[in-house]
């Protein structure tokens, strides 16, 4: 299995624990504790499951709610005739 270049072994097909130990290793960049985080990031954060699963189901909302209003947009115009 392939590893990542950093120096504990983490599969590479694990993406974002690839890059929470580069940011670890490399800058120092260690996850707060669940206590600290507040407001949005409780929800919205790259550190936690919960928090990745948040940020895709948003943007996922956001791409349907624009493509449901261009639709309806769309259907509001009328011919050119």
């Amino acid at each position: 299995m392939p590893t990542s270049p950093v120096k504990t072994r983490i599969p590479l097909t694990s993406f974002g624990h690839l890059i929470t130990e580069v940011k670890r290793q490399i800058f120092g960049v260690e996850a707060p504790p669940p206590a600290q985080l507040t407001g949005l990031r409780k929800h919205f954060n790259s550190y936690t499951l919960q928090g990745r699963r948040n940020c895709v189901l948003a943007t996922y909302g956001i791409l349907l709610a624009a493509a449901a209003a261009y639709y309806v947009h769309q259907q509001n115009k009328p011919s050119p005739s």
